[in-house]
Protein backbone atom coordinates (compact mmCIF):
# COMPACT_ATOMS: atom_id res chain seq x y z
CA UNK A 1 0.00 0.00 0.00
CA UNK A 2 1.42 3.38 -0.99
CA UNK A 3 1.17 6.48 1.13
CA UNK A 4 -1.11 9.31 0.04
CA UNK A 5 0.88 12.43 -0.84
CA UNK A 6 -0.27 15.62 0.92
CA UNK A 7 0.70 18.94 -0.63
CA UNK A 8 -0.21 22.62 -0.23
CA UNK A 9 -0.31 25.16 -3.04
CA UNK A 10 -1.67 28.63 -3.67
CA UNK A 11 -4.03 28.52 -6.63
CA UNK A 12 -7.54 28.99 -7.94
CA UNK A 13 -9.25 25.69 -7.05
CA UNK A 14 -11.51 25.98 -10.10
CA UNK A 15 -8.51 25.55 -12.43
CA UNK A 16 -6.97 22.44 -10.86
CA UNK A 17 -6.62 19.27 -12.93
CA UNK A 18 -7.67 16.84 -10.19
CA UNK A 19 -10.37 14.19 -9.97
CA UNK A 20 -12.37 16.05 -7.33
CA UNK A 21 -12.47 19.50 -5.80
CA UNK A 22 -14.20 20.26 -2.53
CA UNK A 23 -16.62 23.14 -2.28
CA UNK A 24 -17.02 24.93 1.05
CA UNK A 25 -20.78 24.91 0.62
CA UNK A 26 -23.72 26.38 2.49
CA UNK A 27 -26.39 24.02 3.89
CA UNK A 28 -28.83 24.74 1.03
CA UNK A 29 -26.13 23.84 -1.53
CA UNK A 30 -27.35 26.83 -3.50
CA UNK A 31 -24.09 28.62 -4.26
CA UNK A 32 -22.99 31.76 -2.50
CA UNK A 33 -19.88 33.83 -1.98
CA UNK A 34 -16.20 33.00 -1.64
CA UNK A 35 -14.98 29.67 -2.97
CA UNK A 36 -18.59 28.43 -3.23
CA UNK A 37 -19.53 31.23 -5.63
CA UNK A 38 -16.33 30.84 -7.63
CA UNK A 39 -16.92 27.11 -8.10
CA UNK A 40 -20.54 27.63 -9.14
CA UNK A 41 -19.62 30.37 -11.63
CA UNK A 42 -16.85 28.28 -13.19
CA UNK A 43 -18.89 25.07 -13.35
CA UNK A 44 -21.95 26.63 -14.98
CA UNK A 45 -25.66 26.56 -14.12
CA UNK A 46 -25.88 22.76 -14.20
CA UNK A 47 -23.92 22.60 -10.94
CA UNK A 48 -26.49 24.74 -9.12
CA UNK A 49 -29.33 22.49 -10.30
CA UNK A 50 -27.49 19.28 -9.39
CA UNK A 51 -26.34 20.45 -5.96
CA UNK A 52 -29.65 22.06 -4.92
CA UNK A 53 -31.40 18.77 -5.66
CA UNK A 54 -29.24 17.10 -2.97
CA UNK A 55 -29.76 19.72 -0.24
CA UNK A 56 -30.20 20.78 2.34
CA UNK A 57 -27.46 19.08 4.36
CA UNK A 58 -26.14 19.71 7.86
CA UNK A 59 -22.67 20.92 8.91
CA UNK A 60 -20.27 17.99 8.82
CA UNK A 61 -22.00 16.38 5.86
CA UNK A 62 -20.98 16.29 2.20
CA UNK A 63 -22.44 15.24 -1.15
CA UNK A 64 -20.90 14.67 -4.59
CA UNK A 65 -21.96 16.01 -7.99
CA UNK A 66 -20.40 16.02 -11.45
CA UNK A 67 -18.09 18.99 -12.03
CA UNK A 68 -19.71 20.04 -15.32
CA UNK A 69 -17.56 22.78 -16.94
CA UNK A 70 -14.70 22.47 -14.42
CA UNK A 71 -11.52 20.53 -15.27
CA UNK A 72 -12.18 18.22 -12.28
CA UNK A 73 -14.50 15.20 -12.63
CA UNK A 74 -16.44 15.81 -9.41
CA UNK A 75 -17.33 18.51 -6.92
CA UNK A 76 -17.75 17.41 -3.32
CA UNK A 77 -19.93 19.92 -1.49
CA UNK A 78 -19.01 19.96 2.23
CA UNK A 79 -20.74 22.12 4.83
CA UNK A 80 -18.39 23.27 7.57
CA UNK A 81 -19.25 24.60 11.00
CA UNK A 82 -19.67 28.22 11.98
CA UNK A 83 -17.01 29.10 14.58
CA UNK A 84 -18.60 29.73 17.99
CA UNK A 85 -15.42 29.76 20.06
CA UNK A 86 -14.42 26.10 19.78
CA UNK A 87 -16.63 24.63 22.47
CA UNK A 88 -19.66 23.81 20.34
CA UNK A 89 -18.23 20.76 18.57
CA UNK A 90 -16.60 22.75 15.77
CA UNK A 91 -13.43 20.61 15.51
CA UNK A 92 -15.44 17.37 15.32
CA UNK A 93 -17.82 18.83 12.73
CA UNK A 94 -14.96 20.16 10.62
CA UNK A 95 -13.16 16.81 10.79
CA UNK A 96 -16.39 15.11 9.69
CA UNK A 97 -16.44 17.37 6.57
CA UNK A 98 -12.96 16.25 5.58
CA UNK A 99 -13.61 12.56 6.35
CA UNK A 100 -16.90 12.47 4.41
CA UNK A 101 -15.35 14.34 1.46
CA UNK A 102 -12.52 11.80 1.31
CA UNK A 103 -15.01 8.91 1.52
CA UNK A 104 -17.04 10.29 -1.40
CA UNK A 105 -13.89 10.77 -3.49
CA UNK A 106 -12.57 7.30 -2.72
CA UNK A 107 -15.99 5.72 -3.48
CA UNK A 108 -15.85 7.40 -6.91
CA UNK A 109 -12.36 6.02 -7.57
CA UNK A 110 -10.63 9.40 -7.40
CA UNK A 111 -6.86 9.47 -7.38
CA UNK A 112 -6.64 13.14 -6.43
CA UNK A 113 -8.69 15.68 -4.49
CA UNK A 114 -8.23 19.36 -3.65
CA UNK A 115 -9.60 21.04 -0.53
CA UNK A 116 -10.06 24.74 0.18
CA UNK A 117 -9.75 25.95 3.78
CA UNK A 118 -13.25 24.93 4.85
CA UNK A 119 -15.02 27.26 7.33
CA UNK A 120 -12.26 29.90 7.47
CA UNK A 121 -14.14 32.51 5.43
CA UNK A 122 -17.55 33.79 6.48
CA UNK A 123 -17.86 30.96 9.04
CA UNK A 124 -14.98 32.53 11.00
CA UNK A 125 -13.00 29.41 11.94
CA UNK A 126 -9.43 30.47 12.89
CA UNK A 127 -7.06 29.55 10.07
CA UNK A 128 -4.40 27.79 12.15
CA UNK A 129 -6.91 25.66 14.05
CA UNK A 130 -8.83 24.78 10.88
CA UNK A 131 -5.65 23.78 9.05
CA UNK A 132 -4.60 21.59 12.00
CA UNK A 133 -7.94 19.74 11.88
CA UNK A 134 -7.71 19.42 8.09
CA UNK A 135 -4.18 18.00 8.01
CA UNK A 136 -4.71 15.60 10.94
CA UNK A 137 -7.99 14.31 9.53
CA UNK A 138 -6.66 13.84 6.01
CA UNK A 139 -3.53 12.08 7.30
CA UNK A 140 -5.66 9.60 9.22
CA UNK A 141 -8.48 9.09 6.69
CA UNK A 142 -7.00 9.28 3.17
CA UNK A 143 -6.33 5.91 1.56
CA UNK A 144 -6.26 4.20 -1.82
CA UNK A 145 -7.33 4.87 -4.49
CA UNK A 146 -6.30 8.41 -3.50
CA UNK A 147 -2.68 9.13 -4.38
CA UNK A 148 -2.65 12.90 -3.74
CA UNK A 149 -4.51 15.38 -1.55
CA UNK A 150 -4.00 19.07 -2.25
CA UNK A 151 -4.72 21.85 0.21
CA UNK A 152 -5.53 24.69 -2.16
CA UNK A 153 -4.80 27.95 -0.37
CA UNK A 154 -6.29 31.32 -1.22
CA UNK A 155 -3.53 33.41 0.35
CA UNK A 156 0.16 33.24 1.12
CA UNK A 157 -0.70 33.29 4.83
CA UNK A 158 -2.83 30.16 4.40
CA UNK A 159 -0.11 28.51 2.34
CA UNK A 160 2.52 29.16 5.03
CA UNK A 161 0.27 27.60 7.70
CA UNK A 162 -0.30 24.43 5.64
CA UNK A 163 3.33 24.09 4.61
CA UNK A 164 4.41 24.37 8.24
CA UNK A 165 1.90 21.66 9.26
CA UNK A 166 2.99 19.43 6.39
CA UNK A 167 6.64 19.80 7.30
CA UNK A 168 7.86 21.97 4.48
Amino acid sequence: MTAVRLRALQADITTLQVDAIVNAANPALAGGGGVDGAIHRAAGPELARASRALGPIRPGQAVRTPAFALPARFVVHAVGPVWRGGGAGEPETLAACYRRSLELAMEAGCGSIAFPSISTGVCGYPKQEAAQVAVETVRSAAAEPLAEVLFCCFSGVDLAIYRRLLGG
